[in-house]
């Protein structure tokens, strides 16, 4: 790492309808280094990411690579610039397959399949990404699609790498990895922009750490200086490190312990094997395992997201056996499921949050859809907005231009307006801040204390073991332990998942 910066940033601004979703920043990034880059939701740091990426333009500021001024106003300005960023949302073509995606942008005039399909191959397995090339991108799991991303980012052969939440999806040994990628990258002298929730990623794999606040840079400094306590302070200011906390209380037991849900044999593919639990209403039952467990596939089995037209097994609801054909009939019972991609199945991109909102409430009402008038549809999203505290420039503003952990309020305002009697929460905090994580958590807790069933599914076992009374680990497409929350232990969960 050398102390010259490859990239300077000096007082970027970037405004939308005269506010500032970042105001004058400073930053810079040197060769060979890992610099973090930490805030609450809607604190800049996508924003100025997306500067540098080209993704975004009609800035203020001036921003300099090599010490020579830049003007980044497409993403291909910056793919020549050799920059890359890596989305928490990614950005690859559905309909594409991997090898198709991987070269995008860098396609020559005539390309053998054969050959492009090899050199794909061999990419992915010099990462240790396990991924077919021929495998539409569209079919991958969250997980998946960014190792693509990041495999893309290699293959352009970049100076200069924008990963942002690059670990939210991945397990702790695709993790391991990843880290490991990330150091032989810097070995080559390639710098990479971090952003990252997990604190500790931030604190243990960064050289160097930049907080922003409110669209404001607040400090940079080594990542040796930081503690987790320290970090958490500059990001949220006076509220201090109490906003990552979820303050428990005693979980009074549930007057009845008749099922709202039970789930008998079920069969779904290969990827759900005779799987079988039940949900209590007025209890939190989380469930946790490795990415392929059959975790999210079970939650859209029982939501009618994935047809049951092969397979067997029974889903009953409130004693009543069901076997929804489309999502709308879930919902239409009082079921609701907050998907774990909200980009690709939660929201309407083009719509404002209040429109997603209101989305829901019809999805739950379609006959009465008439009666929702532009004021009553805009006092019912505010009324979301200021229950989990939705930070957004306007009312009107696209859910698109939102950060991700605002993004992920709508997608569950979205869900919590039908007044589900069971909702699904499928890695309900992925991409949230640590100030939010704590108003999630507590709302989740909030719909079980009101008598609801609520299903947790998570990859990040503190979660698990905060929120759940009672929680199942599955492995291999069915349900291998449970454990009540006083006996879970986060090695007890991981022993069950993986052996």
């Amino acid at each position: 790492m050398t102390d010259a910066p490859l990239l300077l940033i000096k007082g970027v601004t970037k405004r939308y309808g005269g506010v500032a979703a970042i105001d004058s920043v400073d930053f810079d990034l040197r060769s060979g280094e890992v610099h973090a880059l930490v805030g609450e939701n809607g604190a800049g740091k996508s924003t100025l990411c997306k500067i540098v990426a080209g993704v975004l333009k009609d800035y203020e500021g001036e921003l300099r690579i090599d010490g020579a001024a830049v003007s980044m106003k497409t993403p291909r300005d910056a793919y020549e610039k050799g920059i890359s960023m890596v989305f928490q949302e990614t950005s690859l073509v559905p309909q594409l397959t991997v090898a198709q995606n991987l070269v995008l942008g860098r396609e020559k005039t005539f390309n053998s399949v054969r050959a492009l399909r090899n050199e794909a191959r061999q990419l992915l397995r010099s990462l240790n990404f396990n991924i077919n090339p021929d495998t539409r991108a569209g079919a991958l799991n969250t997980a998946r699609r960014q190792m693509v991303e990041i495999a893309r980012a290699v293959y352009n052969q970049s100076r200069i790498i924008i990963l942002d939440e690059p670990t939210a999806a991945l397990t702790p040994e695709e993790t391991d990895h990843f880290f490991f990628l990330v150091n032989e990258l810097r070995s080559r002298g390639v710098a990479m922009i971090f952003i990252s929730h997990a604190l500790e990623e931030a604190l243990t794999q960064a050289d160097r750490i930049t907080v922003l606040r409110n669209g404001h840079k607040i400090i940079t400094d080594r990542a040796s200086s930081f503690d987790r306590e320290t970090l958490i302070r500059h990001m949220i200011g006076e509220k201090g490190a109490e906003g990552e906390r979820f303050i428990d209380k005693p979980r009074p037991a549930h007057p009845t312990r008749k099922p709202i849900l039970r789930v008998e044999n079920l069969k779904y593919g290969n990827v759900v094997n005779n799987i079988s639990f039940s949900v209590y209403p007025g209890e939190v039952t989380g469930i946790a395992g490795l990415i392929g467990s059959g975790r999210s596939e079970t939650a859209k089995v029982i939501f009618g997201e994935f047809r049951r037209n092969f397979g067997g097994g029974r889903i009953r609801f409130e004693g009543r056996e069901i076997r929804y054909k489309r999502p709308s009939e879930a919902v239409r019972d009082g079921i609701a499921y907050v998907t774990e991609d909200r980009q690709m199945d939660g929201f309407f991109e083009t719509m404002s949050a209040t429109q997603n909102i209101s989305l829901g409430w019809i999805a739950k009402h379609p006959r009465r859809n008439w009666l929702l008038k532009t004021h009553t549809m805009k006092a019912l999203a505010k009324q979301w907005f200021e229950t989990l505290s939705v930070r957004m420039i306007g009312e009107d503003q696209k859910v698109l231009r939102l950060s991700g952990g605002n993004q992920q309020k709508v997608v569950i305002a979205k869900s919590l307006v039908q007044e589900p009697r069971l909702i699904i929460f499928d890695e309900p905090t992925r991409g949230v801040d640590v100030g939010a994580i704590a108003e999630i958590r507590k709302l989740i807790r909030d719909i079980a204390d009101g008598g609801a069933g609520v299903i947790v599914i998570s990859s990040y076992l503190p979660e698990i073991l905060d929120v759940s009374d009672r929680i199942l680990v599955a492995r291999g497409g069915t349900i291998v332990a449970e454990f009540s929350r006083e006996d879970a232990t986060s090695e007890k969960i991981l022993h069950a998942a993986i052996h």
